[in-house]
Protein backbone atom coordinates (compact mmCIF):
# COMPACT_ATOMS: atom_id res chain seq x y z
CA UNK A 1 0.00 0.00 0.00
CA UNK A 2 2.81 2.40 0.84
CA UNK A 3 4.48 1.76 -2.51
CA UNK A 4 1.21 2.39 -4.35
CA UNK A 5 0.68 5.64 -2.46
CA UNK A 6 4.24 6.79 -3.26
CA UNK A 7 3.75 5.92 -6.93
CA UNK A 8 0.48 7.80 -7.07
CA UNK A 9 2.18 10.76 -5.35
CA UNK A 10 4.99 10.75 -7.89
CA UNK A 11 2.52 10.63 -10.78
CA UNK A 12 0.49 13.47 -9.27
CA UNK A 13 3.57 15.64 -8.67
CA UNK A 14 4.98 14.84 -12.09
CA UNK A 15 1.74 15.67 -13.90
CA UNK A 16 1.31 18.94 -11.99
CA UNK A 17 4.95 19.92 -12.67
CA UNK A 18 4.53 19.01 -16.31
CA UNK A 19 1.31 20.96 -16.76
CA UNK A 20 2.57 24.03 -14.92
CA UNK A 21 5.87 23.95 -16.78
CA UNK A 22 4.09 23.54 -20.09
CA UNK A 23 1.85 26.53 -19.42
CA UNK A 24 4.91 28.54 -18.35
CA UNK A 25 6.69 27.62 -21.55
CA UNK A 26 3.66 28.58 -23.62
CA UNK A 27 3.55 31.95 -21.90
CA UNK A 28 7.27 32.44 -22.49
CA UNK A 29 6.99 31.43 -26.14
CA UNK A 30 4.18 33.94 -26.62
CA UNK A 31 5.99 36.75 -24.82
CA UNK A 32 9.27 36.06 -26.63
CA UNK A 33 7.92 35.26 -30.06
CA UNK A 34 9.52 38.43 -31.35
CA UNK A 35 12.99 37.05 -30.65
CA UNK A 36 12.90 34.44 -33.41
CA UNK A 37 15.23 35.46 -36.25
CA UNK A 38 12.51 35.81 -38.90
CA UNK A 39 9.85 37.17 -36.54
CA UNK A 40 11.79 40.02 -35.03
CA UNK A 41 9.02 42.61 -34.75
CA UNK A 42 10.53 44.76 -32.01
CA UNK A 43 13.29 46.97 -33.37
CA UNK A 44 14.05 48.30 -29.91
CA UNK A 45 15.06 44.86 -28.66
CA UNK A 46 17.30 44.31 -31.69
CA UNK A 47 19.02 47.65 -31.16
CA UNK A 48 19.76 46.69 -27.56
CA UNK A 49 21.01 43.25 -28.60
CA UNK A 50 23.52 44.38 -31.21
CA UNK A 51 24.96 47.01 -28.88
CA UNK A 52 25.38 44.37 -26.17
CA UNK A 53 27.13 41.86 -28.43
CA UNK A 54 30.58 42.66 -27.07
CA UNK A 55 30.25 43.56 -23.39
CA UNK A 56 27.61 44.81 -20.95
CA UNK A 57 29.84 45.33 -17.92
CA UNK A 58 28.63 44.39 -14.46
CA UNK A 59 25.10 43.92 -15.81
CA UNK A 60 26.35 40.50 -16.93
CA UNK A 61 26.62 39.45 -13.29
CA UNK A 62 23.25 40.96 -12.41
CA UNK A 63 21.47 39.21 -15.28
CA UNK A 64 22.84 35.83 -14.18
CA UNK A 65 21.11 36.24 -10.82
CA UNK A 66 17.75 36.20 -12.62
CA UNK A 67 18.03 33.00 -14.59
CA UNK A 68 14.31 32.54 -15.08
CA UNK A 69 13.47 35.98 -16.39
CA UNK A 70 13.53 35.02 -20.06
CA UNK A 71 15.76 37.96 -20.93
CA UNK A 72 16.78 38.28 -24.58
CA UNK A 73 20.52 37.63 -24.86
CA UNK A 74 23.02 37.03 -27.63
CA UNK A 75 24.96 33.80 -27.47
CA UNK A 76 28.20 33.06 -29.25
CA UNK A 77 26.84 30.35 -31.50
CA UNK A 78 23.73 32.16 -32.68
CA UNK A 79 24.68 35.80 -32.50
CA UNK A 80 26.89 35.78 -35.63
CA UNK A 81 24.14 34.00 -37.57
CA UNK A 82 20.87 35.45 -36.34
CA UNK A 83 21.65 38.09 -33.77
CA UNK A 84 19.21 36.80 -31.15
CA UNK A 85 18.05 33.56 -29.57
CA UNK A 86 15.23 32.42 -27.34
CA UNK A 87 16.28 30.94 -24.00
CA UNK A 88 14.70 27.50 -23.63
CA UNK A 89 14.60 25.58 -20.38
CA UNK A 90 16.28 22.22 -20.08
CA UNK A 91 14.19 19.21 -20.90
CA UNK A 92 12.03 20.88 -23.56
CA UNK A 93 11.89 20.10 -27.22
CA UNK A 94 14.15 22.23 -29.40
CA UNK A 95 11.87 21.85 -32.40
CA UNK A 96 10.61 25.35 -33.37
CA UNK A 97 7.38 23.81 -34.71
CA UNK A 98 6.63 22.27 -31.33
CA UNK A 99 7.34 25.10 -28.94
CA UNK A 100 4.48 24.20 -26.64
CA UNK A 101 5.15 20.48 -26.61
CA UNK A 102 6.85 18.95 -23.60
CA UNK A 103 9.49 16.28 -23.75
CA UNK A 104 8.66 13.26 -21.61
CA UNK A 105 10.37 13.59 -18.26
CA UNK A 106 10.00 11.11 -15.44
CA UNK A 107 8.39 12.41 -12.23
CA UNK A 108 11.42 11.36 -10.17
CA UNK A 109 13.73 13.38 -12.43
CA UNK A 110 11.44 16.41 -12.06
CA UNK A 111 11.59 16.07 -8.29
CA UNK A 112 15.38 15.80 -8.33
CA UNK A 113 15.65 18.88 -10.55
CA UNK A 114 13.29 20.78 -8.25
CA UNK A 115 15.32 19.81 -5.18
CA UNK A 116 18.55 20.80 -6.97
CA UNK A 117 17.13 24.22 -7.78
CA UNK A 118 15.98 24.67 -4.20
CA UNK A 119 19.47 23.85 -2.95
CA UNK A 120 20.95 26.39 -5.37
CA UNK A 121 18.56 29.06 -4.10
CA UNK A 122 19.50 28.31 -0.50
CA UNK A 123 23.24 28.62 -1.21
CA UNK A 124 23.12 31.79 -3.27
CA UNK A 125 26.55 33.40 -3.38
CA UNK A 126 26.79 37.03 -2.12
CA UNK A 127 27.16 39.52 -4.93
CA UNK A 128 30.33 40.91 -3.31
CA UNK A 129 32.16 37.66 -4.01
CA UNK A 130 31.00 37.63 -7.62
CA UNK A 131 32.21 41.18 -8.17
CA UNK A 132 35.51 40.53 -6.41
CA UNK A 133 36.27 37.42 -8.45
CA UNK A 134 35.31 39.21 -11.65
CA UNK A 135 37.58 42.18 -10.91
CA UNK A 136 40.48 39.89 -10.02
CA UNK A 137 40.03 37.81 -13.17
CA UNK A 138 40.08 41.00 -15.24
CA UNK A 139 43.18 42.33 -13.49
CA UNK A 140 45.20 39.13 -13.88
CA UNK A 141 44.20 38.53 -17.48
CA UNK A 142 44.62 42.24 -18.22
CA UNK A 143 48.30 42.10 -17.21
CA UNK A 144 48.77 38.96 -19.32
CA UNK A 145 47.17 40.78 -22.27
CA UNK A 146 49.60 43.69 -21.87
CA UNK A 147 52.58 41.32 -21.83
CA UNK A 148 51.40 39.46 -24.94
CA UNK A 149 50.74 42.74 -26.79
CA UNK A 150 54.30 43.84 -26.03
CA UNK A 151 55.64 40.49 -27.20
CA UNK A 152 53.75 40.69 -30.49
CA UNK A 153 55.04 44.22 -31.05
CA UNK A 154 58.62 42.98 -30.64
CA UNK A 155 58.05 39.85 -32.76
CA UNK A 156 56.42 41.52 -35.78
CA UNK A 157 58.20 44.88 -35.39
CA UNK A 158 61.46 46.05 -36.98
CA UNK A 159 63.62 44.07 -34.54
CA UNK A 160 62.66 40.57 -35.75
CA UNK A 161 60.09 40.05 -38.54
CA UNK A 162 59.84 43.66 -39.72
CA UNK A 163 56.20 43.37 -40.82
CA UNK A 164 55.08 46.44 -38.85
CA UNK A 165 56.57 49.85 -38.19
CA UNK A 166 55.86 53.25 -36.67
CA UNK A 167 56.32 54.81 -40.11
CA UNK A 168 53.86 52.58 -41.98
CA UNK A 169 50.12 52.00 -42.14
CA UNK A 170 50.97 48.50 -40.89
CA UNK A 171 51.15 49.88 -37.37
CA UNK A 172 52.84 48.08 -34.46
CA UNK A 173 49.62 47.03 -32.72
CA UNK A 174 48.05 45.50 -35.84
CA UNK A 175 49.17 41.89 -35.09
CA UNK A 176 47.85 42.04 -31.52
CA UNK A 177 44.55 43.52 -32.73
CA UNK A 178 44.20 40.72 -35.29
CA UNK A 179 45.09 37.97 -32.82
CA UNK A 180 42.75 39.42 -30.20
CA UNK A 181 39.88 39.73 -32.69
CA UNK A 182 40.42 36.14 -33.83
CA UNK A 183 40.36 34.86 -30.25
CA UNK A 184 37.29 37.00 -29.56
CA UNK A 185 35.47 34.86 -32.11
CA UNK A 186 36.34 31.84 -29.97
CA UNK A 187 36.20 33.05 -26.38
CA UNK A 188 33.83 36.00 -26.67
CA UNK A 189 31.37 34.53 -29.14
CA UNK A 190 31.14 30.80 -29.84
CA UNK A 191 32.47 29.32 -26.60
CA UNK A 192 31.48 32.11 -24.21
CA UNK A 193 28.37 30.27 -23.00
CA UNK A 194 30.36 27.08 -22.44
CA UNK A 195 32.97 28.94 -20.38
CA UNK A 196 30.21 30.72 -18.43
CA UNK A 197 28.83 27.35 -17.33
CA UNK A 198 31.98 26.91 -15.28
CA UNK A 199 32.43 30.54 -14.26
CA UNK A 200 30.87 33.75 -15.53
CA UNK A 201 33.75 35.69 -14.03
CA UNK A 202 36.22 33.59 -16.01
CA UNK A 203 34.37 34.31 -19.25
CA UNK A 204 34.39 38.04 -18.48
CA UNK A 205 38.05 37.89 -17.49
CA UNK A 206 39.03 36.26 -20.77
CA UNK A 207 36.96 38.48 -23.08
CA UNK A 208 37.03 41.83 -21.26
CA UNK A 209 40.31 41.41 -19.39
CA UNK A 210 42.65 39.43 -21.62
CA UNK A 211 41.36 40.17 -25.14
CA UNK A 212 40.37 43.73 -24.29
CA UNK A 213 43.92 44.41 -23.07
CA UNK A 214 45.59 42.47 -25.88
CA UNK A 215 43.87 44.74 -28.40
CA UNK A 216 44.01 48.53 -28.30
CA UNK A 217 42.13 51.17 -30.24
CA UNK A 218 43.96 54.15 -28.71
CA UNK A 219 47.35 52.81 -29.87
CA UNK A 220 45.94 52.31 -33.37
CA UNK A 221 44.58 55.87 -33.45
CA UNK A 222 47.81 57.38 -32.10
CA UNK A 223 49.89 55.74 -34.85
CA UNK A 224 47.57 57.31 -37.42
CA UNK A 225 48.05 60.68 -35.73
CA UNK A 226 51.83 60.23 -35.90
CA UNK A 227 51.51 59.58 -39.65
CA UNK A 228 49.32 62.67 -40.08
CA UNK A 229 51.96 64.80 -38.35
CA UNK A 230 54.38 63.64 -41.06
CA UNK A 231 51.71 64.51 -43.70
CA UNK A 232 51.39 60.84 -44.71
CA UNK A 233 47.67 61.18 -45.42
CA UNK A 234 47.45 58.21 -47.77
CA UNK A 235 48.98 56.01 -45.08
CA UNK A 236 46.44 57.37 -42.58
CA UNK A 237 43.49 56.35 -44.78
CA UNK A 238 45.05 52.98 -45.58
CA UNK A 239 45.83 52.41 -41.91
CA UNK A 240 42.20 52.82 -40.91
CA UNK A 241 40.69 50.92 -43.86
CA UNK A 242 43.13 48.01 -43.92
CA UNK A 243 43.17 47.85 -40.14
CA UNK A 244 39.36 47.62 -39.96
CA UNK A 245 39.26 45.04 -42.76
CA UNK A 246 41.88 42.81 -41.17
CA UNK A 247 40.44 42.82 -37.65
CA UNK A 248 36.89 42.30 -38.96
CA UNK A 249 37.87 39.24 -40.96
CA UNK A 250 40.05 37.98 -38.14
CA UNK A 251 36.94 37.94 -35.98
CA UNK A 252 34.90 36.18 -38.69
CA UNK A 253 37.66 33.62 -39.18
CA UNK A 254 37.73 33.04 -35.44
CA UNK A 255 33.96 32.46 -35.32
CA UNK A 256 34.00 30.06 -38.28
CA UNK A 257 36.95 28.01 -37.02
CA UNK A 258 35.43 27.82 -33.54
CA UNK A 259 32.16 26.57 -35.01
CA UNK A 260 34.10 23.94 -36.94
CA UNK A 261 35.90 22.75 -33.82
CA UNK A 262 32.63 22.64 -31.91
CA UNK A 263 30.97 20.60 -34.67
CA UNK A 264 33.86 18.13 -34.75
CA UNK A 265 33.79 17.78 -30.97
CA UNK A 266 30.05 17.16 -30.88
CA UNK A 267 30.28 14.68 -33.70
CA UNK A 268 33.10 12.80 -31.97
CA UNK A 269 31.23 12.69 -28.65
CA UNK A 270 27.74 12.18 -30.07
CA UNK A 271 27.40 8.63 -28.78
CA UNK A 272 28.54 9.50 -25.28
CA UNK A 273 26.77 12.86 -25.06
CA UNK A 274 24.62 13.33 -21.96
CA UNK A 275 22.43 16.41 -21.85
CA UNK A 276 22.20 16.14 -18.09
CA UNK A 277 25.94 16.25 -17.49
CA UNK A 278 26.88 18.13 -14.34
CA UNK A 279 29.69 20.66 -14.33
CA UNK A 280 31.50 19.54 -11.21
CA UNK A 281 34.10 22.28 -11.46
CA UNK A 282 31.60 25.11 -11.74
CA UNK A 283 32.32 28.00 -9.38
CA UNK A 284 28.89 28.37 -7.83
CA UNK A 285 29.36 27.94 -4.08
CA UNK A 286 30.61 30.20 -1.33
CA UNK A 287 33.65 28.03 -0.64
CA UNK A 288 34.71 27.82 -4.28
CA UNK A 289 34.37 31.58 -4.74
CA UNK A 290 36.58 32.22 -1.71
CA UNK A 291 39.22 29.78 -2.97
CA UNK A 292 39.22 31.35 -6.45
CA UNK A 293 39.48 34.85 -4.99
CA UNK A 294 42.41 33.90 -2.77
CA UNK A 295 44.18 32.17 -5.65
CA UNK A 296 43.70 35.11 -8.03
CA UNK A 297 44.71 37.60 -5.34
CA UNK A 298 47.97 35.75 -4.84
CA UNK A 299 48.67 35.74 -8.58
CA UNK A 300 47.85 39.46 -8.87
CA UNK A 301 50.09 40.35 -5.95
CA UNK A 302 52.93 38.33 -7.46
CA UNK A 303 52.50 40.01 -10.86
CA UNK A 304 52.29 43.47 -9.32
CA UNK A 305 55.23 42.76 -7.00
CA UNK A 306 57.41 41.59 -9.88
CA UNK A 307 56.37 44.57 -12.01
CA UNK A 308 57.12 47.07 -9.24
CA UNK A 309 60.50 45.50 -8.51
CA UNK A 310 61.51 45.42 -12.19
CA UNK A 311 60.20 48.96 -12.67
CA UNK A 312 62.42 50.25 -9.87
CA UNK A 313 65.39 48.51 -11.46
CA UNK A 314 64.73 49.66 -15.03
CA UNK A 315 63.26 53.12 -14.46
CA UNK A 316 66.53 55.02 -14.50
CA UNK A 317 67.49 53.48 -17.86
CA UNK A 318 64.38 54.81 -19.59
CA UNK A 319 64.16 51.66 -21.71
CA UNK A 320 61.03 50.11 -23.20
CA UNK A 321 61.13 47.51 -20.43
CA UNK A 322 60.67 50.27 -17.87
CA UNK A 323 57.61 51.39 -19.81
CA UNK A 324 56.34 47.79 -19.94
CA UNK A 325 56.55 47.19 -16.19
CA UNK A 326 54.79 50.47 -15.47
CA UNK A 327 52.12 49.42 -17.99
CA UNK A 328 51.61 46.15 -16.09
CA UNK A 329 51.09 48.11 -12.87
CA UNK A 330 48.46 50.52 -14.21
CA UNK A 331 46.88 48.24 -16.85
CA UNK A 332 44.22 46.63 -14.61
CA UNK A 333 42.76 50.04 -13.77
CA UNK A 334 42.09 50.63 -17.46
CA UNK A 335 40.31 47.28 -17.69
CA UNK A 336 38.12 48.07 -14.70
CA UNK A 337 37.14 51.50 -16.04
CA UNK A 338 36.22 50.02 -19.42
CA UNK A 339 34.19 47.27 -17.77
CA UNK A 340 32.15 49.74 -15.73
CA UNK A 341 31.61 51.94 -18.80
CA UNK A 342 30.35 48.88 -20.71
CA UNK A 343 27.17 48.88 -18.61
CA UNK A 344 26.07 51.82 -20.79
CA UNK A 345 25.91 49.57 -23.85
CA UNK A 346 22.32 49.02 -24.96
CA UNK A 347 20.94 51.77 -22.71
CA UNK A 348 20.61 54.56 -25.24
CA UNK A 349 20.38 58.28 -24.47
CA UNK A 350 17.99 59.81 -21.97
CA UNK A 351 14.90 58.27 -20.42
CA UNK A 352 13.48 57.38 -23.82
CA UNK A 353 16.58 55.38 -24.71
CA UNK A 354 17.45 57.00 -28.03
CA UNK A 355 20.01 55.27 -30.24
CA UNK A 356 20.00 52.02 -28.27
CA UNK A 357 21.89 50.35 -31.09
CA UNK A 358 24.99 52.44 -30.30
CA UNK A 359 27.33 50.84 -27.70
CA UNK A 360 27.99 54.11 -25.88
CA UNK A 361 30.12 52.44 -23.22
CA UNK A 362 32.64 51.09 -25.73
CA UNK A 363 32.47 54.31 -27.76
CA UNK A 364 33.25 56.48 -24.73
CA UNK A 365 36.09 54.20 -23.62
CA UNK A 366 37.77 54.21 -27.04
CA UNK A 367 37.40 57.94 -27.73
CA UNK A 368 38.40 58.91 -24.18
CA UNK A 369 41.51 56.72 -24.28
CA UNK A 370 42.46 58.09 -27.72
CA UNK A 371 42.17 61.69 -26.48
CA UNK A 372 44.18 61.11 -23.29
CA UNK A 373 46.84 59.24 -25.27
CA UNK A 374 47.10 62.19 -27.68
CA UNK A 375 47.45 64.55 -24.71
CA UNK A 376 50.28 62.47 -23.25
CA UNK A 377 51.97 62.35 -26.65
CA UNK A 378 51.80 66.15 -26.70
CA UNK A 379 53.25 66.28 -23.20
CA UNK A 380 56.21 64.12 -24.27
CA UNK A 381 56.89 66.44 -27.20
CA UNK A 382 56.75 69.51 -24.96
CA UNK A 383 58.76 68.28 -21.95
CA UNK A 384 61.33 66.07 -23.70
CA UNK A 385 62.83 64.41 -20.64
CA UNK A 386 63.60 60.74 -20.11
CA UNK A 387 61.51 60.48 -16.95
CA UNK A 388 58.48 62.10 -18.56
CA UNK A 389 58.81 59.87 -21.62
CA UNK A 390 58.98 56.70 -19.48
CA UNK A 391 55.99 57.58 -17.31
CA UNK A 392 53.84 58.86 -20.17
CA UNK A 393 54.65 55.91 -22.42
CA UNK A 394 53.93 53.43 -19.61
CA UNK A 395 50.53 55.02 -18.98
CA UNK A 396 49.82 55.05 -22.71
CA UNK A 397 50.72 51.40 -23.19
CA UNK A 398 49.11 50.14 -19.97
CA UNK A 399 46.24 52.25 -18.69
CA UNK A 400 45.06 53.66 -22.02
CA UNK A 401 45.87 50.54 -24.01
CA UNK A 402 43.64 48.55 -21.65
CA UNK A 403 40.97 51.25 -21.45
CA UNK A 404 40.43 51.07 -25.20
CA UNK A 405 39.64 47.86 -27.06
CA UNK A 406 39.36 46.51 -30.59
CA UNK A 407 38.07 43.01 -29.77
CA UNK A 408 34.83 44.28 -28.22
CA UNK A 409 34.54 47.01 -30.85
CA UNK A 410 34.78 44.51 -33.70
CA UNK A 411 32.33 42.09 -32.05
CA UNK A 412 29.78 44.90 -31.91
CA UNK A 413 30.62 45.88 -35.49
CA UNK A 414 30.03 42.31 -36.67
CA UNK A 415 26.71 42.02 -34.79
CA UNK A 416 25.48 45.20 -36.49
CA UNK A 417 26.53 43.89 -39.90
CA UNK A 418 24.47 40.73 -39.31
CA UNK A 419 21.41 42.64 -38.11
CA UNK A 420 18.49 44.02 -40.13
CA UNK A 421 20.34 47.32 -40.53
CA UNK A 422 23.95 46.56 -41.58
CA UNK A 423 24.63 50.22 -42.34
CA UNK A 424 24.75 50.87 -38.59
CA UNK A 425 28.03 48.94 -38.36
CA UNK A 426 29.78 51.35 -40.70
CA UNK A 427 28.23 54.40 -39.06
CA UNK A 428 29.47 53.14 -35.68
CA UNK A 429 32.98 52.39 -36.95
CA UNK A 430 33.23 55.68 -38.86
CA UNK A 431 31.96 57.69 -35.88
CA UNK A 432 34.48 56.08 -33.52
CA UNK A 433 37.40 56.66 -35.88
CA UNK A 434 36.42 60.20 -36.91
CA UNK A 435 35.81 61.44 -33.37
CA UNK A 436 39.07 59.92 -32.14
CA UNK A 437 41.11 61.22 -35.05
CA UNK A 438 39.62 64.74 -35.13
CA UNK A 439 39.93 65.23 -31.36
CA UNK A 440 43.42 63.72 -31.43
CA UNK A 441 44.40 66.10 -34.23
CA UNK A 442 43.23 69.10 -32.20
CA UNK A 443 45.06 67.87 -29.09
CA UNK A 444 48.27 66.54 -30.66
CA UNK A 445 48.81 67.26 -34.35
CA UNK A 446 47.91 70.96 -34.29
CA UNK A 447 50.28 71.51 -31.37
CA UNK A 448 53.12 69.71 -33.16
CA UNK A 449 52.55 71.67 -36.38
CA UNK A 450 52.33 75.06 -34.67
CA UNK A 451 55.36 74.44 -32.44
CA UNK A 452 57.45 72.88 -35.23
CA UNK A 453 58.17 69.75 -33.18
CA UNK A 454 58.02 67.15 -35.97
Amino acid sequence: MDCENKDSELRTIGSSCTSSAASSLRRRSLSLSFSLPKRLNDDDEERESVSEAGDIGDRELQSNRYSGSGRLRLTGENAPEHGVVVPISEGWSHDPNAMSSVAPVSPSKLILQTEHKKNEEKTEVPWVLEYASCLLFQAVFGILGVLLRYGLQILFGPRIVGATSDLSYMYLDLPSNMVGSFLMGWVGAVFKEDISRFSTSLAIGLSTGFLGSLTTFSGWNQKMLDLSVEHQWVFVVLGYLIGLFLVAYSFIFGVETAKGVRWLYRRATMNSFNSGTDYHWRVDTYKRYVLVILFLLCILLVLWGMSIGLEVTEFSSGSTKAQLWLACIVGPFGVWIRWFLARLNGRGLGKSGLLKWVPFGTLIANVLAACVMAALATLKKAVKTQRCDTVASGIQFGLLGCLSTVSTFIAEFHAMRESKYPWRAYVYALSTMLMSFVLGTLIYSVFVWTQNFN
